[in-house]
């Protein structure tokens, strides 16, 4: 190695490391030290990171700085490489659940997770400025006739074009057909007024990402080119699930290009906006899929998760984030941009309605043997869940802005207070190590994925920040990617141990909240890699 050796971390046996509240395991907090870079400064930097040899410098001592060689790629990890995010089913008794039969179909699904919610709906969102209706109150008004998908529809389209204008500039969609939506609420429209709707999802809109297959839009993934180099012949699985309930699909939402960036900014499409500050991101990269939840616009938005691209955004704009288990939604028809840690994931305005949109789109297509049971909190009943546990790892839930740490303290006050949800302190360690490892991962399939798109394309035509994320993810080594999947073994080993005592891992999603968009960063993209790592 020469001048750019560093002394690699040789790991204990993952066996041997201690979980307890007093384990004398070292966390780091993100190691980001570069200033944050754009406009003008961010095409420098690429134009220096692609010359030959001095940007394979440049790179080797950045990912050095970072501590990438030393705690992955050149590390001694004593235990084998996990390569797939696939969990082992097991029937473990749960308290307040429904057990849905395998062969309904997506919409009678759609009606058990609705017949295990309390009678009385859920009160509109309205306290904090931005009124949203939930699924159940599109329902109820769609069959009682005080409004219908129609008039629905119209007024969703106003307020898009509204959005879109150069007033507001929201970005929210890339793509948004107006004769496709209006065809969708006409004939839900009918069906409601022929008392037949397919669903309590029927003529309710949800926005999809722009990297989820869905007719009649070309998926673009964030990008100018992808979209004609590979055509949408099909909705996904996903998509299809939901259409097959009768939701409205409202049009393709905005995204960080090919979901390489968390801050949602898109020089191509424009940066979705953040609706409680407009002068902030939304976050990336389901950006647009946050913010038309948070905006009142959908109630429900798919959105893709690699490492955060659905809970980092909905955590920015204060909607729900789900990204369910490994295994749990089918992968058809979503961009294969990370194949091992991103699938589907749910935005929504509640609880209530992330569960209903769960249970429409949930994969029960697989053999039994793979399948897991699908469970539904039954929340019909007078008794709470009770004896929960919540496993809180204090050097990582503290290490984020005080108003974030304050308001997370809280939440497990209230829950401890109202429901008897005990807070159990535990160690999950190799916090940085674990985030090193991903960004290795996600990173190295990002690029095998693309290259068949990649080695042809020019590279004016990718954004500038994601030149650099591309450069970066291309330098990985096979050893690099090897290791990585090592250290995802030790940590499977890790939350393994610590869920047998404890139900939740409960941290903050986000160490900060939303930070500004700045002018300077709305053609080229930013490198802002320190807001990032606290995230």
């Amino acid at each position: 190695m020469g001048v750019f050796s560093s002394s690699a971390k040789v790991y204990q046996p993952a066996a041997e490391v201690d979980l307890g509240p007093s384990s004398g395991e070292l966390y780091i907090s993100p190691n980001v030290k570069a200033p944050r870079v754009a406009g003008l400064l961010v095409k420098i930097f690429v134009w220096v990171l692609e010359l030959p040899i001095v940007g394979w410098v440049l790179l080797y001592i950045l990912k050095k700085d970072n501590l990438i060689n030393k705690l992955v790629s050149e590390a001694e990890i004593p235990e084998p490489p996990l390569f797939t995010a696939t969990h082992s089913w097991e029937d473990t008794p749960e308290q307040n659940v429904s057990l849905t039969k395998p062969d309904l179909s997506p919409a009678e699904r759609v009606e058990e997770a609705v017949s295990c919610l309390p009678a009385r709906l859920e009160l509109t969102l309205a306290g904090d400025g931005l009124k949203r209706w939930t699924i159940r109150d599109f329902s109820k008004a769609y069959s009682s006739g005080e409004t219908t998908p129609v008039q629905v529809a119209k007024r969703f389209l106003a307020a898009v074009k509204e959005s879109s204008g150069p007033t507001l500039n929201m970005a929210f969609f890339i793509n948004c057909d107006p004769e496709d939506v209006m065809k969708q609420a006409e004939e839900s429209t009918l069906r409601y007024q022929r008392g037949a709707p397919l669903s309590a999802l029927d003529g309710v809109l949800v926005g999809v990402k722009d990297e989820i297959d869905c007719l009649p839009y070309p998926t673009t993934g964030g990008t100018r080119w992808l979209g004609k180099a590979r055509p949408c012949d099909a909705d996904a699985a996903c998509v299809a699930q939901l259409r097959a309930c009768g939701a409205v699909l409202a049009g393709k939402t905005n995204m960080h290009e090919l979901g390489a960036g968390t801050s949602g900014i898109n020089p191509h499409y424009g940066s979705a906006r953040n609706p409680y500050n407009v002068g902030k991101v939304a976050g990336g990269s389901s950006s647009g899929s946050a913010a038309v939840v948070c905006a009142g616009l959908c109630p429900v938005a798919l959105g893709v998760d690699g490492g955060g691209s659905v809970r980092m955004p909905a955590a920015l704009c204060g909607v729900v984030g789900f990204k369910p288990t490994a295994g749990r939604l089918s992968g058809a028809g979503v961009l294969p941009l990370n194949w091992t840690v991103g699938m589907a994931g749910i935005l929504a305005g509640t609880v209530e309605d992330a569960a209903i949109a769960y249970s429409a789109i949930v994969d029960q297509s697989q053999p039994s043997y793979l399948r897991p049971e699908l469970n539904l909190p039954l929340l019909t009943s007078t008794p709470s869940i009770s004896n929960v546990k919540l496993a809180k790892s204090a050097k990582w839930f503290n290490d984020s802005s005080d108003d974030i740490r304050t308001c997370c303290d809280k939440a497990l006050q209230t829950l401890y207070t109202h429901y008897g949800w005990e807070t159990v302190d535990v160690t999950v360690p190799e916090i940085e190590e674990m985030r090193l490892a991903h960004y290795v991962t996600i990173g190295s399939e990002c690029t095998a994925s693309l290259s068949k798109y990649l080695d042809k394309l020019k590279r004016s035509e990718i954004g500038w920040d994601v030149r650099v994320a591309l450069g970066v993810y291309g330098s990985f080594s096979s050893r690099a990617y090897l290791n990585s999947q090592r250290l995802r073994n030790r940590q499977m080993f890790f939350h393994k141990e610590i869920f047998k005592t404890a139900d939740v891992i409960v941290s903050p999603m986000t160490g900060v909240t939303a930070p500004a968009l700045q002018d300077d960063a709305r053609n080229t993209g930013e490198l802002d890699y320190i807001n990032g790592g606290k995230f």
